[in-house]
């Protein structure tokens, strides 16, 4: 019994001791992991890494410390002035093709000829399109909680009995936690301003009555020369009258899910998601997507609010799958199909 219980003890003695071995050697790992890893991100020859590293860190809220920590502001302040986009162009109205209003009337498309719905997942990241054929069928959803809380996109599609959305502009978020009740710039809906300054130029990322997007600098003013009847502001634009924004670097905004709005020269509506911050998707950076818009012959194109707020709806469900903790954000707008 004794040399049973003597043999036990060794056998659990090497137990113990391969464990606590194998625990120093992961530890031992990530030390020398991180030793050697930071000063090679950040004082090596990768330039595109610290790239990435930085411009992804300073447009998150709670973990600009990535940067700063390692860097000066003036080096951050370097490299986030190499990486940003420029909109200083406006989008032309008269070269996107639509129907007149009086034929799209005539010809009422259900919602499997109005919508389509596309997989654009590769091996970075999980990415879904839709394509609408009718512009005049996308409006903006307003939270009907709008200055106290938001609501939730799939609270949105079925309170407007709409088919289809993806959020829009962007909300007061301090600490991750906001609400979505506070928006930030700019809300027309149904021809009438919600939400904006009027003595402010705005980010627009609109419709006018014909369904034509429109991107640009406006005052409320201008909006409504220009019959803008549906938008929000939120930026930078990645695509405008078929040209790219982004002429050098990653676009300044880093590597994180994406909502992205566009449009056709045909004058179909694309509407992209793009998930972030998970093991089997990362997400993207704006040159990326920019460069996958182009792909698919996008003629104009803006960025939307991301990060955690990335939510997709299609055939009654979320189709991606959001990064934040307790799943979909409330949000003050999103862009629907009805």
């Amino acid at each position: 019994m004794r040399r049973k219980r003597s043999e036990r003890n060794k056998t659990s003695k090497k137990v113990k001791n391969i464990s606590i071995n194998f625990l120093l050697l992961i530890l031992a790992n990530l030390i020398i992991g991180c030793t050697f890893s930071i000063p090679m991100v950040y004082y090596g020859p990768f330039k595109n890494t610290k790239e990435y590293v930085v411009t992804t860190a300073m447009t998150t809220l709670s973990h600009q410390y990535l940067a700063t920590w390692f860097l000066s502001d003036k080096e951050i302040a370097e490299i986030m002035d190499k990486n940003k986009i420029v909109n200083d162009t406006n989008s032309e109205v008269e070269d996107i093709k639509v129907e007149p209003v009086a034929e799209t009337i005539e010809k009422v498309k259900t919602p499997e000829e109005l919508v389509k719905f596309t997989d654009i997942s590769n091996d970075k990241f999980k990415g879904y399109m839709l394509t609408i054929t009718d512009g005049k069928r996308v409006k903006v959803s307003v939270s009907d909680k709008i200055g106290s809380s938001g609501t939730k996109l799939a609270d949105m599609i079925k309170q407007e009995e709409a088919i289809a959305g993806i959020n829009a502009g962007g909300f007061k978020d301090e600490g991750g936690h906001g609400s979505g009740g506070t928006p930030l710039g700019l809300i027309i809906h149904d021809g009438k301003v919600v939400f904006g300054n009027e003595k402010v130029e705005h980010s627009v990322i609109g419709f006018n009555k014909e369904g034509v997007l429109v991107l640009g600098k406006y005052t409320l003013s201008q909006i409504r020369e220009k019959n803008i009847t549906e938008a929000v502001s939120f930026e930078p634009f990645l695509i405008v009258n078929g040209e790219p924004m982004i002429k050098s670097g990653n676009g300044g905004w880093g590597i994180a899910p994406r909502t992205i709005i566009g449009q056709k020269k045909n004058g179909d509506v694309v509407f992209l998601a793009i998930d972030g911050r998970q093991i089997s998707s990362k997400g993207a950076t704006l040159k990326e997507v920019q460069d996958l818009l182009l792909e698919y012959d996008v003629y104009n194109a803006a960025n939307l609010d991301g990060g955690a707020s990335t939510t997709m709806y299609y055939k009654d469900k979320i189709v991606n799958k959001p990064c934040s903790s307790g799943g979909p954000r409330p949000l003050p707008t999103a862009f629907i199909v009805k």
